[in-house]
């Protein structure tokens, strides 16, 4: 385990001698990876630091409200609404692949922007080192490790908490006095809800898929999961009230892990995946039918693209 205080003094100083006099953005997303990221550097660059909220669309529910809200003491912030830029390269497209390494360029292509406005240099990202192993041995691609394009017009990228596992992360988030909702919360994919969806990302699937995994992390808050979620999987035929649908089938997922290199599905309990299944049936009328997955990495992923 890191030793907290130092490593918060030795990465406040290692970000300040690799940015220097110029100026940098911080990707902010709202997770803790980043959160820890967006602290450390504001306390060594100060307003040499641009912080940016990309909201991509592809995010959780109220997600954009919270990070305004979250780090509104730093001078500076922008919200970046990208929402119909991110789902106009989207469409069409079914590849897992292809879909993150679309979001992995839009995702730079943004920040380059707001770099070039804030006459910044460097771009600050919360990588943390499971992304760097999985990225690299080709399990996935990130869009700020393994999903970045080939030319990016920074002389530099920084990556603070590169060498720290998640529990860690945790750790420096604690000892820096980050909110509990931040500190505490699960991870979420780089590439956000489009890896939550199969097949093609659409408005319909992205508020299926956003509103059943508010529902998930709500309900399994009490099993303390390493990560929870829900995906849009496909259709099948339901019946709603008298009729009979077509609705679509979401796959809700809960996991124990330490790093996420490797994880076990949670048993749950008969009532709770009831209540599960009746929460999300009841609040989306296109959805015809919850599933369970009960699959560990490996075989699986923990996300399913």
């Amino acid at each position: 385990m890191v030793e907290v205080e130092q490593f918060i003094d030795d990465a406040v100083a290692e970000i300040d001698e690799q940015v220097g006099d110029a100026d940098a953005v911080i990707a902010l997303s709202g997770g803790v990876d980043s959160s820890v990221a967006a602290a450390l550097a504001y306390e060594a660059l100060g307003d040499q630091l641009t912080p940016v909220y990309v909201d991509t669309g592809l995010m959780r529910k109220g997600e954009t409200e919270q990070v305004e809200e979250t780090f509104s003491y730093m001078e500076g912030l922008r919200i970046v609404d990208a929402h119909e830029r991110f789902l106009d390269e989207l469409s069409g497209v079914t590849d897992p692949e292809e879909k993150r390494a679309i979001v992995g360029e839009r995702f730079i292509r943004e920040f380059e922007r707001e770099a070039h406005e804030a006459d910044a240099e460097y771009l600050v990202q919360g990588t943390i080192y499971p992304d760097r192993i999985e990225s690299e041995g080709g399990i996935k691609s990130h869009h700020n490790v393994g999903g970045l394009p080939e030319v990016v017009d920074f002389s530099g990228i920084v990556e603070p908490v590169r060498e720290l596992y998640k529990d860690e992360v945790r750790e420096v988030a604690r000892a820096l006095d980050l909110d509990a909702l931040v500190a505490e919360r699960m991870p979420f994919p780089g590439p956000g809800l489009a890896v939550r969806v199969l097949g093609e990302v659409t408005e319909e699937k992205l508020q299926v898929a956003r509103e059943a995994t508010h529902i998930v992390e709500e309900e399994l808050e009490e099993y303390d999961p390493w990560q929870a979620l829900a995906a849009v999987i496909g259709k099948a035929t339901g019946v709603k009230g008298d009729n009979r649908v077509h609705g679509w089938v979401v796959s809700v997922r809960a996991v124990e892990s330490r790093d996420g290199m490797t994880a076990r599905a949670q048993e749950l309990d008969w009532a709770t995946l009831q209540r599960l299944q009746s929460r999300i049936t009841g609040s989306l009328d296109n959805v015809s039918r919850v599933v369970y997955d009960v699959t560990h990495k490996p075989p699986a992923t923990i996300e399913y693209e």
